[in-house]
């Protein structure tokens, strides 16, 4: 049975987390060299190509299922090192030197979980748990992929069904409210609300000096990047027709929020970010009856995993204080 040494394993998700081979040499502490001649070794076993030599470095199909075990190995050796009495902060780290080496975590998580919530949740983490953690961005509806990838071992997503060899679990319901300020809507939406019954065809009547959501469809939107759907779909759901606005791309979650309080055009925030923004008069709410829940799940490798187990822990438990269930 072929074994793959771990110095090759540990030298791929290297090459994988720094993006060049040149990065992870560094990292490693050894040559260039001596990186490269690790991978055609660990390639040469494999009986595959793992790398594709991209800047950065990505994985292959094939690479995929071993950057999925070098993490997963990592993972279990700074697990077993912990319960033997060890330290997994201080391993030697290649060149023979004790500088704390915690152990890295990567997580897929969604830029509005990260502005609202979820670093709260790594910040209950217990101080004993060595570990630091390595977000990666990625739209609810996608860090489902990198869970596939093995680019990572936990992920907030909006995919109840498990990836294979995790575990899914419901973490709440995160509620997006449609906002606009309030010289968009006089000049953009100069009218009376608009709201749904369950059938999503009867409109309320018209209130004095409220936004009048007919124009919707080509008003100016914020959208957080081509993979936002958010807005689109609150558009079809609203006026039944395809949106034609021109559209600002703002791929950070608080400048998203902060060029909706400006004035560039409307969008959907999280609840947390628009209730201080309405209640200081910043945003007005374009449908009050008509909120965008978007449920979240949080999957990880299913591994008895003392680390893992931590941080699922506190990511669960501030979960429940801020989402709603």
């Amino acid at each position: 049975m072929t074994r793959f040494p771990l110095d090759q394993l540990d030298t791929l998700r290297t090459i994988v987390d720094e993006g060049t081979f040149e990065a992870a040499a560094r990292r490693l502490h050894v040559t260039q060299s001596a990186v490269s001649q690790r991978v055609k070794q660990l390639e040469r076993s494999a009986g595959r190509v793992l790398l594709r030599r991209t800047t950065p470095v990505t994985t292959t199909e094939a690479g995929d299922v071993l950057l999925r075990h070098a993490r997963q190995v990592d993972l279990l050796a700074s697990d077993a090192l912990a319960r033997l009495g060890g330290d997994p902060a201080h391993r030697a780290d290649g060149d023979g030197s004790d500088d704390p080496v915690p152990t890295t975590l990567p997580i897929a998580v969604n830029a509005d979980s990260t502005a609202t919530w979820f670093l709260e949740a790594l910040a209950c983490v217990p101080p004993s748990v060595p570990v630091v953690f390595d977000l990666r961005r990625a739209d609810q509806q996608h860090t489902a992929e990198l869970l596939r990838s093995g680019d990572v071992l936990a992920a907030v997503t909006a995919t109840r069904e498990a990836v294979q060899g995790c575990s899914s679990e419901p973490l709440g319901v995160m509620r997006y409210r449609a906002v606009a300020s309030p010289g968009f809507v006089e000049r953009w939406l100069d009218g009376d609300p608009v709201s749904l019954d369950e059938a999503g065809t009867t409109r309320s009547p018209r209130a004095p000096g409220s936004p009048d959501l007919e124009p919707l469809d080509r008003a100016p939107m914020v959208v957080f990047d081509r993979t936002d759907d958010l807005q689109h779909d609150f558009v079809r759901r609203l006026t039944g027709r395809e949106p034609l606005s021109p559209r600002h791309h703002v791929p950070a979650s608080a400048d998203f929020a902060r060029a909706v309080v400006l004035g560039l055009g409307w969008g959907m925030l999280p609840e947390a970010q628009a209730t201080p923004e309405l209640a200081a008069g910043r945003l007005v709410e374009l449908a009050p009856a008509d909120p965008v829940d978007v449920p979240l799940f949080w999957q990880r490798w299913t591994l008895a995993s003392p680390l893992l187990d931590a941080v699922s822990d506190a990511v669960r438990a501030t979960a429940r204080r801020a989402l709603h269930p």
